[in-house]
């Protein structure tokens, strides 16, 4: 497994893990970021924070600082 803001662009992730607590948690499971979710990382703004997802049909932008607590595993997509 490996956080959020360390993977790779284009490839897509299953989400195993939400460290993040309390209103952060409840926003973050609100945008879909839940356990078993697909996430796919697209591309960083200008200056590397926040980086652009897609999860569930939808463009996200999130903070390495949010990042670091999303745990995720690579999928390749067949699962």
């Amino acid at each position: 497994m490996v956080k959020l803001s360390q993977t790779e662009i284009d490839r897509e992730y299953r989400v195993t893990c939400l460290n993040a607590q309390g209103t952060l948690r409840r926003r973050l499971r609100d945008l879909g970021i839940v356990e078993g979710a697909i996430i796919k990382r697209l591309r960083p703004s200008p200056l590397g924070d926040p980086v652009a997802y897609l999860i569930k049909g939808t463009q996200l932008a999130i903070r390495n600082s949010d990042a670091c607590l999303i745990e995720v595993e690579y999928t390749d997509g067949t699962d």
